[in-house]
């Protein structure tokens, strides 16, 4: 079996005195797709800010592709451009317009001219279906819209995974599919994705694995088909009920 592309042992991270990761152990390999989900507050989200080194770990290992994520400033400079990262809030430049946002990355961190870096904004502005907004600014878009641009912005980078916070969990009820639809295509094309969301349509289709967390703690990891059909754990099953429900 090759390196992992991501790869966490017993990491575990504390808020001060609250435990919020409790010896976690996750692979990801190369173009798998990994959904983590359960209730607020299980550390979900935490998982991926430390893969992406937004935070850092007290214990335990991370690695990407085999190198070790340390919490010096070259270690966390070396995986930036090889880790897309989608937020809930779009953390757009309010000021820059949307070829603006998309190019910053690539001129800065890849070394690309201007020209390079537009050419590159303009066919992941295309890939995300919103090729006619470039000139705008993010305040003149509908959130769904928003999202798609920050895909489109980490899609720049070519990462090599893209992880994804709930992503469409700022949005209004009749922008989530359009940001789903294009999550859907960027999974059937291979792309290595780490995902935390409630949407579980979104995860019967693409995932290859199923995270389930809560407290801290990794409950459940297994293939969709066995999580959905047969949880393994009365606090999955409950919450798989509840969800399902809405």
């Amino acid at each position: 079996m090759p390196d992992a592309t991501i790869e966490m042992i017993d990491v575990n991270k504390w808020f001060g005195d609250f435990h919020v990761l409790k010896d976690i152990n996750l692979e990801v390999q190369a173009g798998e797709k990994v959904v983590i989900c359960g209730p607020s507050g299980s550390g979900k989200s935490t998982v991926v800010r430390c893969i992406n080194r937004l935070e850092e770990h007290q214990k335990g290992i991370i690695r990407l592709e085999g190198r070790e994520l340390t919490n010096d400033a070259r270690s966390t400079a070396s995986i930036q451009g090889e880790v897309g990262m989608v937020f809930q809030q779009f953390n757009l430049f309010p000021h820059l317009s949307v070829l603006d946002n998309l190019t910053l990355g690539p001129m800065k961190a890849r070394g690309l001219s201007r020209a390079q870096a537009q050419e590159r904004a303009r066919h992941y502005l295309d890939r995300v279906r919103i090729p006619d907004q470039a000139d705008k600014h993010p305040g003149q878009l509908s959130g769904g819209q928003q999202q798609r641009v920050a895909i489109a912005r980490s899609l720049c980078m070519e990462p090599k995974v893209l992880l994804f916070d709930e992503p469409t969990s700022a949005l209004d009820p009749e922008m989530i599919s359009e940001v789903l639809d294009v999550m859907v295509e960027l999974a059937l094309e291979g792309m290595t994705m780490v995902v935390v969301t409630h949407e579980m349509g979104f995860a019967r289709k693409v995932a290859d694995k199923m995270v389930f967390m809560d407290e801290g703690e990794i409950v459940e990891q297994s293939a969709p088909e066995p999580f959905f059909s047969a949880p393994q754990t009365a606090r999955c099953a409950k919450f798989l009920s509840q969800i399902l429900q809405h």
